[in-house]
């Protein structure tokens, strides 16, 4: 075994083995994979081995595209078979709601490249004559589809590994990682390797390996059930394989084993598997079967598939898989250590092992993944993910597994986890909560008389008119809302100034002044959307999205200069406080301050301290809702005296409180942008809403000034536009392909009802060509193609007088 290597790579299930593969297909040929027991142990070697495209998320999507179209190939290098039958596959739909989500799904695939159909109950019967169809009314059918040998596959991968340079070595438990001397150090029971990269794919292990170095990952373990029957007549003597099938209301897969089938159960009475580690000793072995857990289940599925009513059980698999809260892999760089790799939690191992492997050897290789990948980022959990909660959210999941995926669904497990003081003012006010990064928020403000719960929908919910009456409020007197949604940094010392110019891409404001600024990757590609205010010399405030906290720190730790010059302070819960919105907003703020808050003492885009009733508090004026507004904020024990000064001083205003939702109504009609939808990394400014805060000419050379530059000087091909839509009773959403001509031309990107300017309202993406004032075009939403005109400046207050007077 070697003592030193470029990277160490921790675990041989078919996830270690594609990250070591693309590693080494990257040129990293210095590697060395080192496995406890035998390659596929833990997972792998008891998966089902199906494989689909199938996910919520599209870059996600187009990964596990990425992985299957990957075993061909795999196969040509290695000259290991992979056991592939691309059999195609059916995902059924019982109900409208079911179809709705089919169609949104099917919707997107159109940009994405993946030729799937929807089928009517006829169809199905053709592709899969075991099913009975009663209660269907249709299914989305992918011909990539398919399955393979889960042990094979995996060999491709070590083979092909192995024959770019790699090393691979079994029946040697790693018993300690540690960092000395700007390495890591990774103990085994055979030896020591000193390594620049460490890469956890520990599988059932990742959290004790995690451990080791302090780590605490949120993944847990699940039991997971399925059936391999014996031989069936009407599956031999079909005359070709079939197809796999999906049944989301019998919450099952089936697909074709040999002369019979494997059917596989996501039951509601499922088990956490174990709760106080994994043991040790645990390798290729199999739980005790559980088939009480499956009872209702398998009497659905005898309904659905009536040959399995006379078909004999030859085998019960009942074996662990790891899951991360919400279902999805935890990938990438762990924030707070250095060269630290992730690759956990990859239950769908066939479906996305090689999409985690090319990812990850994209970023230890290049520096950055080459799509948005923040779905599966390690980053996207923090602090509060602690083992109980990741417990009892992975087994929400898991009951979750084939449920359909709501825009607007809040999930009710590990709630609340974290509150503000105003938590109960809002309770009180008949608040619809969601929560985002552990934190609990105001969704909106229900009725009297209407249920505290917001119907899951992909059209117009029960909310609609509710969040109507937030917006009108805000723009005609004044509305308030809570920013605590914000993350807030304290970033201060000699440095911080110079450090600032250098890590954004817009400009550094003068004492006093607020700019918005993007943050760039290396590639120019976006990962930030700022607010920026200067409190002094050497003292900032630096806002963005409450729920990209790991994932900015893990940035801001990664480029911090090493001579202290520099320090960063997460305030995002110390800092609390309001943002109050509307015509009436300059009013309301005057009565409560002996500051001068006229537009020439208080400008737009200004920050000041002040007294606000009796409170010490920072007053910033700027405001989401693009609208005359101004955000307060106070220590976080002083909200609650801040909320009741500001609402005994705006009663006769016409305070209201608005919700997140009317936020987002309101920032469309503004033709604002958002975090993770509009700014990501899926693109360079150039292709945004945000290039206008890009300083290309600012005297510093920012990181990625020079690829974001060459985007836009080389006119960029694509471009972010506004549209109008013709909806129904569904707007857009995200993700809805854009049709021009007979062809998919683009993607929105955002949308919703904007209801003070009374429109539907679609942000989206497409080639820069095309993208002319009064442009026409159809939007498909679920299913149907809607008209949609291109608008040229914002349907409130085009011309920012409200915003900046």
């Amino acid at each position: 075994m070697k003592t030193h290597a470029r990277a160490v790579v921790i675990g041989g299930g078919v996830v270690g083995c594609s990250v070591l593969y693309h590693l080494t297909r990257m040129g990293w040929t210095d590697v060395v994979l080192v496995e406890r027991s035998e390659l596929t142990s833990g997972s792998t070697w008891h998966a089902a081995g199906g494989f689909h495209t199938l996910n919520a998320d599209t870059n996600m999507a187009a990964l596990q595209g990425y992985t299957i179209r990957l075993y061909r190939e795999l196969e040509e290098i290695s000259g290991q078979s992979c056991g592939l039958h691309h059999v195609g596959g059916l995902t059924l739909a019982g109900s409208p709601e079911r179809m709705d989500f089919l169609k949104a799904e099917r919707a997107k695939h159109r940009y994405m490249g993946l030729d799937t159909e929807i089928v009517g109950p006829d169809d199905i019967a053709r592709l899969s004559p075991i099913t009975n169809t009663e209660g269907v009314l249709g299914a989305l059918y992918d011909p990539l589809d398919g399955h393979l040998d889960p042990a094979g596959t995996t060999h491709a991968y070590a083979r092909a590994a192995r024959m770019n340079g790699a090393e691979i070595v079994l029946r040697n438990p790693v018993v300690e990682t540690r960092r000395a001397n700007g390495q890591w150090h990774v103990v085994t029971r055979d030896g020591t390797i000193v390594a620049e990269h460490l890469v956890n794919a520990a599988g059932l292990w990742a959290r004790e390996v995690g451990e080791m170095a302090g780590v605490a990952l949120p993944l847990h373990p699940m039991e997971h059930q399925y059936l391999v029957t014996e031989d069936i007549p009407e599956v031999y003597e079909h005359g070709s394989e079939l197809p796999h099938v999906m049944d989301p209301e019998g919450e099952s897969y089936l697909r074709q084993e040999g002369r019979g089938l494997v059917i596989g159960f996501y039951e509601q009475r499922c088990d956490p598997w174990g709760v106080d580690g994994t043991p040790a000793e645990f390798g290729h072995e199999l739980l005790p079967d559980n088939l009480e857990r499956i009872g209702d289940a398998l009497e659905f599925a005898f309904r659905r598939y009536p040959v399995l009513s006379r078909a004999g059980i030859k085998q019960v698999i009942n074996g662990p898989f790891t899951f991360a809260p919400d279902g999805n892999p935890l990938v990438g760089p762990v924030p707070g250590l250095v060269n630290y790799w992730c690759a956990c939690a990859v239950m769908a191992g066939f479906s996305q092992g090689g999409g985690v492997g090319l990812t990850l050897a994209e970023w230890m290789v290049g520096g950055e993944p080459s799509r948005d990948v923040f779905a599966m980022d390690v980053a996207r959990f923090g602090d509060f993910a602690t083992r109980p909660w990741t417990r009892e959210k992975v087994r929400e999941n898991y009951q979750r597994r084939f449920s359909i995926s709501y825009p607007n669904e809040e999930l009710p497990v590990g709630r609340p986890l974290n509150t503000t003081p105003a938590y109960g003012i809002w309770k009180a006010r008949r608040a619809v909560f969601g929560s985002g990064y552990g934190l609990e928020h105001v969704n909106y403000f229900a009725g009297e008389g209407e249920p505290l719960y917001e119907t899951p929908s992909f059209r117009r919910s029960n909310a609609f008119d509710a969040i109507g009456g937030e917006c009108r409020a805000v723009r005609t007197a004044v509305g308030i809302n809570e920013i605590h949604n914000f993350a807030k940094y304290e970033i201060q010392g000699p440095g911080a100034a110079a450090w600032l110019d250098r890590l954004m891409a817009g400009r550094v404001p003068a004492v006093g002044r607020i700019s918005l600024a993007p943050m760039l990757s290396r590639a120019g590609r976006i990962i930030g959307d700022f607010t920026l205010s200067r409190l002094d010399d050497e003292r900032f405030q630096v806002t963005a999205s409450y729920g990209a906290q790991a994932f900015h720190q893990r940035w801001f730790q990664q480029h911090l200069p090493d001579d202290g010059s520099v320090s960063v302070r997460n305030r995002s819960l110390e800092l609390l406080g309001f943002q109050i919105a509307g015509p009436n907003a300059r009013t309301l703020l005057s009565r409560l301050t002996t500051a001068d808050v006229s537009a020439e003492a208080f400008p737009f885009l200004a920050v000041k301290p002040m007294e606000v009733g009796l409170c010490q508090a920072r007053v910033q004026r700027v405001t989401y809702t693009g609208d005359l507004g101004y955000e307060i904020y106070v220590p976080a024990a002083q909200q609650l005296m801040l909320y009741r000064a500001l609402e005994e001083a705006g009663t006769d205003l016409g305070l209201a409180p608005f919700g997140m939702r009317a936020m987002m109504s309101l920032r469309l009609e503004k033709s604002f942008g958002s975090w993770l939808r509009e700014f990501r990394p899926d693109f360079v400014p150039a292709e945004t809403l945000v290039d206008r805060f890009v300083a290309y000419d600012k005297p510093v050379d920012f990181i990625g000034r020079d690829e974001a530059a060459a985007a836009r000087g080389g006119e960029a091909a694509r471009t972010q536009q506004v549209f109008v839509v013709d909806a129904s009773d569904a707007d857009a959403f995200g993700d809805e392909p854009l049709w021009h001509d007979g062809r998919v031309v683009g993607y929105v990107t955002s949308g919703g009802y904007a209801h003070h300017a009374g429109a539907s309202v679609a942000i989206a993406i497409l080639p820069a060509k095309l993208a002319v004032p009064g442009l026409e075009v159809d939007i498909e939403i679920l299913g149907e193609k809607r008209r949609a005109r291109m608008i040229d400046e914002p349907l409130f207050d085009p011309r920012a007088l409200r915003m900046r007077g």
